[in-house]
């Protein structure tokens, strides 16, 4: 069996109440195994890694995604209030949310489709790609070691193609549905606290809004907004007598009509990346109206950003009081994600997979994801001699990547297992020093 650390087992251990006992020993080899493993991450690969340290026959590894019965949601409750309690145990917590494309390969695969990938595809060209679209949900926090905040995953939904639902017999849910569901299982969870959600141009949608103007006690909705939007005034009030009640009042101008005539400021902000940028700001509010949706109370906000290297945007909140910096910091911070999907890609072998039934497709890719925020969570257990800047960079460098904390966290594994252990510590002390660093190194590396 895998000899872990104890701050990494008590960590891990918070997990068990989701598994029968002979499943939580084979999820945590699975678990640890992914996280040491280099190149494609199926089940097989990561035995061969951990070899002789995983009980069992290697077909009940399989049986964990495919047959076992547990359920994935305890295992995101469970990880959204570690994070919670380690990095935002109070004030307003800010969730960051988009969809992405992995590619999956086979015939019959489970809720396989053909999308569109952003990421390949520009304004003059689209490109598609064979596979999964996620949704994805994460938590935005900001890391002692880092420049930038981070985007840890931590709800993770399959977006089903409209043509495989009708095959299938199922109701339609598009993107911004599923993400309106995960954004109401936070607030179940945890009813106690506040949040602000921020999401590109496909999950800024007067629906979503309406969904944050419902509970704006609790919920701020920000996205990128429309120079050319719907924006009236506040109904008026009913006089007696017969007739429906007006929904909304009058036509106020467009936010592209109104910017001419806007007072206009100056500010410095966090921007993309984790720098910081001047930028002139024009706003306005009004009621964002739509067709048999109603009236969505909205602020709304031109950024021109004063070097000319990014492109002048509108961005709207549903909190008609937030402040211009915090809503233009939100906004930016939301590109995290997008980083947050190329590392899972590049260091946990996202798109490696290869299960094909529903069970094993519905866990297999939403734990890589979600594997990204216990290496993180990992990292800040971890002794400081594994996790400082020092011990894993470079000369001149000053931040750390997911690459150096999940080495970081790689040689913490290797150490308890191989090397600090009572079968292995009179071999340890014949090791030079310097043996065991190049040992360490070689059993670690960053992909």
């Amino acid at each position: 069996m895998i000899s872990l650390p104890s701050a990494a087992e008590r960590l891990l251990l918070e997990f068990a109440t989701a598994f029968s006992h002979p499943t939580y020993e084979r999820w945590l080899v699975l678990v640890v195994g992914a996280i040491v493993t280099t190149g494609r991450r199926t089940v097989q690969n990561i035995l061969r890694t951990v070899d002789g340290l995983a009980p069992g026959h290697w077909s009940s590894y399989h049986r964990v995604l495919s047959r076992r019965r547990w359920s994935a949601w305890p295992l995101a409750r469970a990880l959204a209030r570690l994070i919670l309690q380690r990095f935002a145990p109070k004030g307003v917590v800010a969730l960051v949310g988009d969809d992405t494309v992995d590619e999956h390969r086979g015939k019959k695969v489970y809720g396989k489709g053909c999308h569109r990938d952003a990421v390949r595809s520009t304004h003059s060209f689209t490109a598609f790609r064979w596979g999964h679209k996620w949704v994805v949900l994460s938590i935005l926090v900001k890391l002692p070691f880092a420049s930038r905040p981070w985007a840890l995953p931590v709800l993770v939904a399959l977006y089903r193609s409209k043509d495989w639902n009708k095959r299938h017999g199922r109701r339609h849910k598009t993107p911004v549905d599923l993400m309106r569901q995960l954004l109401a299982v936070f607030l179940r969870w945890f009813p106690e606290r506040r949040f602000t959600f921020a999401g590109d141009g496909g999950f800024s949608t007067h629906e979503l809004a309406a969904f944050g103007h419902r509970h704006r006690t609790r919920l701020t909705i920000i996205g990128r907004f429309y120079p050319n939007a719907n924006l009236y005034a506040p109904p008026p009030k009913r006089r007696p007598g017969p007739g429906r009640p007006r929904v909304r009042g009058a036509k106020l101008l467009s936010p592209k009509e109104k910017l001419g005539s806007a007072r206009k400021r100056r500010l410095n902000v966090s921007w993309y990346g984790g720098g910081r940028r001047n930028v002139r700001v024009a706003t306005g509010t009004g009621g964002w109206y739509k067709g048999g949706r109603g009236l969505v109370p909205v602020r709304w906000i031109h950024v021109e950003d004063l070097t000319g290297t990014h492109r002048s945007e509108f961005f709207f909140t549903t909190d008609l009081d937030m402040a211009l910096e915090a809503i233009i910091e939100a906004y930016t911070g939301r590109w995290s994600i997008e980083t947050t999907f190329q590392e899972v890609r590049a260091y946990l072998g996202l798109e490696t997979t290869c299960g094909r039934t529903e069970a094993t497709v519905l866990r297999a890719a939403p734990s890589l994801f979600c594997l990204y925020s216990v290496v993180v969570l990992l990292h800040a257990s971890a002794p400081a001699r594994f996790t400082s800047v020092a011990a894993i960079a470079w000369h001149g460098k000053k931040h750390m990547a997911f690459s150096d904390v999940i080495t970081s966290v790689r040689r913490w594994i290797w150490f308890a297992s191989l090397i600090s252990t009572p079968r292995s510590s009179a071999a340890r002390f014949k090791i030079p020093r310097a043996a065991r660093a190049r040992l360490l190194y070689a059993l670690a590396p960053a992909a």
